[in-house]
């Protein structure tokens, strides 16, 4: 028997959804919370650089990270949505996703999401985040 799960993510939170074969309405199952969802770099990051000496001479320089603190706080998001979504699938909860979210949060959980084999996985390039449940029904009628 098929066990169809709705996953809807943006910046903020992601909202699971089972959906049940007899009245194809979304029951929620969870929603995960991403309070820095719009934070800003300084926000997040508000110390300067460390400093370092230069390895010849006295010069000194600022010593900045490789990856801008919003996008690790996301992808920390990504990874405990992927987390879940495993965990779940390896408990036989769901063995059907469609997951829906903007351009780059659908990239980054594809990049993270690591499924059980049997898992089937549909994507929709939507951002329905902002949405309550009875829009992202709407929204969703011919997809689920």
């Amino acid at each position: 028997m098929s066990k169809r799960w709705v996953v809807v993510a943006d910046n903020e939170k992601t909202r699971i959804y089972s959906v049940e074969r007899e009245d194809g309405m979304l029951h929620p199952v969870v929603m995960l919370a991403h309070p820095e969802g719009h934070a800003r770099s300084q926000d997040i990051q508000a110390d300067r650089p460390g400093r370092a000496f230069d390895n010849i001479g006295h010069g000194r320089h600022g010593v900045g990270s490789a990856v801008d603190p919003v996008e690790q706080a996301r992808i920390r998001y990504v990874s405990r949505i992927a987390e879940y979504l495993r965990a779940a699938c390896q408990a036989e909860r769901c063995n059907r996703l469609l997951v829906v979210a903007g351009p780059h949060l659908l990239g980054l959980i594809r990049k993270h999401l690591d499924l059980p084999p049997g898992v089937s996985v549909t994507e929709l390039e939507k951002n329905l985040g902002p949405l309550d449940d009875h829009e992202v029904l709407a929204h969703l009628r011919g997809q689920i």
